[in-house]
């Protein structure tokens, strides 16, 4: 914008005149947060949701209002019509107040009023700021504060951000059950505290990979039902001052017609308008399963170590070139961006938790950040989901012969042996085993400590992994245990 060749309108407030570009859709108070608040640098019309929420909530407000016999029929039209095409999307560019801002959102919902109201007035035939015809505040906004418009709005936002999460989620759990289904005849060595355990297959490894998220999946979807309790009607403070009686229970029955989301009225409005606990009991969800994740592919990275000096039991694909000064060398850089995501999305849950805590009396005026940070919690992790999946595990191979070769030199078989032959004397022969490279099943099979049935069964991989592997371990010849 050059302030030397654009036209410009003025528009007045209680605090006076201010200048706005004429052809701009947004007006005075928007205007002004603009220059209170360039903060970030991201302005709230790439919350798409956001917007889509707010778009629906004039929608409905309007609706109600009319019904109500508060404003007349042509306005109500005029306003559900351009609140349709914000929730379309078409009119995203027009809101350009930065996402975080002071006024516990009051410049979201002033861009979202100003808007409406300027292109409802085109609607009606008349031009941008002829506010006597029409007004953000007093018909856009009406029978309306920040303080319900704001939380209801995060809420749909949220609930639909979680919805695509939870999709995500899914794919990624049942790419990692393929993989589990793949590697289930794959015997390996499980590890406690980086040591070699006991045996195990690789697909019980990855099928538990899948059962966290699964897990992590259903605690999501546990909060949408208090993502749908909202407190629109409750205005200012949750009196339900400036609106009438029956608007409150119109309007969330126009919401939920318009959104497809079946929201619902809080039973205490005060309460529901000072409390922020959702946002928190949602971003620990989104924590804990950013974490877990991060855990799983802390694991993948592990063991895909090497290829040489490290495990080497499964290779994950190759994306790109690893270094630019050690030719060949490949990293596992997708494990290596979710586990970024999760530290990024553990600092936002420190900032909503402290956004909580710091609101005072009837109202939080910090739920701005708190959006923000979830959104993006949540869009990140989703990108990190698809990621993970399309570029990494629907890829992973397993490293057979290695691990094959492992097994055989293993030592964790000894501990399907204590029951037959004592903790103590298997404790003995695994140590004589390892420190003079002896194979362990040979060993015993020389001192004929068990006969050869007796050590069949012990050995049966089905046993000692409780898995459907069939058939007996073989009793390859000795090698170097390493």
């Amino acid at each position: 914008m050059n302030p030397a060749t654009e036209s410009w309108r003025a528009e007045r407030d209680s605090l006076g005149i201010c200048l706005v570009p004429a052809q701009a859709y947004y007006g005075i108070s928007t205007q002004r947060a603009m220059d209170n608040f360039p903060v970030s640098g991201r302005n709230i019309g790439s919350q798409r949701n956001l917007i889509w929420a707010f778009g629906a909530i004039k929608r409905a407000a309007a609706r109600a209002n009319a019904l109500q016999g508060v404003i007349d029929q042509g306005k109500a039209n005029a306003i559900d019509q351009a609140a349709s095409e914000v929730m379309d999307g078409r009119l995203d560019e027009h809101f350009v107040v930065d996402r975080i801002q002071g006024g516990a959102g009051t410049s979201t919902n002033m861009n979202v009023n100003e808007v409406i109201a300027n292109r409802a007035l085109e609607i009606m035939g008349f031009g941008k700021g002829d506010y006597a015809r029409l007004d953000p505040i007093d018909d856009v906004n009406r029978s309306q504060s920040t303080n319900d418009t704001y939380p209801t709005a995060a809420k749909l936002a949220l609930h639909v951000e979680l919805v695509e999460l939870c999709r995500e989620h899914q794919l990624l759990e049942q790419s990692f059950r393929a993989k589990s289904g793949e590697f289930d005849g794959i015997l390996k060595v499980g590890r406690t505290q980086l040591q070699d355990a006991v045996p195990m297959t690789l697909g019980q490894e990855f099928g538990a990979f899948a059962d966290t998220i699964a897990e992590d999946r259903q605690r999501m979807l546990e909060l949408l039902v208090h993502l749908k309790e909202i407190n629109l009607g409750a205005t200012a403070i949750g009196t339900g001052i400036t609106a009438t009686g029956g608007y409150r229970h119109e309007a969330v029955k126009q919401l939920a017609q318009l959104t497809g989301i079946e929201v619902s009225s809080a039973e205490n409005l005060v309460e529901a308008t000072s409390d922020t606990g959702v946002f928190m009991l949602v971003s620990g969800v989104v924590k804990r399963s950013a974490i877990k994740l991060s855990k799983i592919c802390n694991d993948l990275r592990l063991l895909s170590s090497g290829p040489q000096s490290g495990f080497n039991e499964i290779k994950l694909p190759a994306v790109q070139a690893g270094s630019s000064i050690m030719p060949g060398k490949v990293n596992p850089v997708i494990p290596e961006m979710v586990n970024q995501v999760a530290f990024r999305i553990a600092g936002a849950d420190t900032t909503v938790t402290m956004a909580a805590e710091a609101g005072q009396l009837q109202l939080n005026a910090f739920e701005p950040v708190m959006v923000d940070a979830l959104m993006e919690s949540i869009q990140w992790l989703g990108s990190a989901c698809r990621l993970l999946r399309q570029r990494c595990v629907v890829g992973i191979e397993a490293n057979e012969v290695l691990l094959a070769r492992r097994m055989a030199e293993s030592l964790s078989v000894v501990t399907a042996l204590t029951p037959l032959l004592g903790y103590a004397s298997s404790a003995s022969l695994a140590k004589e085993a390892l420190e003079e490279g002896k194979n362990l099943i040979q060993l015993i099979a020389e001192r004929k400590l068990l006969d050869p049935e007796e050590l069949e069964q012990a050995l049966n991989p089905d046993r000692l992994t409780g898995s459907g592997v069939r058939g007996p371990l073989e009793n390859p010849a000795p090698a170097n245990h390493y």
